[in-house]
């Protein structure tokens, strides 16, 4: 949900989804948490690859029709290669400033068939808490299985 800095809801609301494959010899970088595993898989992608936060970037900049990622932080531009999607995060957040609009809660749920996810959701949340200036309460992230 976003609101404007006079406190006036801006009923914007995304339901985004983002995908990467999974690959091996990649770090796995989730909410900007990095999340070992026994597998050594990581997410394909031409920055960190976070997914969870590329998906609440597109959910922030398609609230206030501010375009999408590939529109802000092309695949063709060198600038982004192996770049953290936190420092593109704080990015999008001040193009939210400059609309006066801010995220005032943000609900994530990673779909994953593996490695387990439970014990970093706790960071997971308080790095998008930060990265947004939110409480912690104000952030929800969940893994699930994937199924099929």
């Amino acid at each position: 949900k976003l609101s404007t800095r006079a406190g006036n809801a801006i009923l914007g609301a995304a339901l985004i989804d983002d995908v990467h494959r999974l690959v091996e010899g990649r770090r796995l970088i989730l909410c900007g948490v990095e999340v070992p595993n026994k597998d050594n898989i990581g997410l394909l992608g031409h920055s960190d690859a976070d997914v969870a936060v590329h998906a609440l970037m597109d959910a922030m900049l398609g609230a206030l029709a501010l375009g999408d990622i590939g529109k802000h932080f092309p695949d063709s531009d060198d600038r982004y290669k192996g770049i953290s999607s936190m420092r593109l995060l704080e990015h999008v957040r001040k193009l939210l400033d400059e609309k006066n609009a801010h995220v005032t809660n943000a609900d994530i749920t990673i779909i994953a068939e593996k490695p387990k996810l439970a014990s970093f959701i706790p960071d997971m949340q308080r790095s998008i808490a930060a990265a947004l200036g939110l409480d912690t309460d104000d952030v929800m992230s969940r893994g699930q299985p994937g199924e099929g």
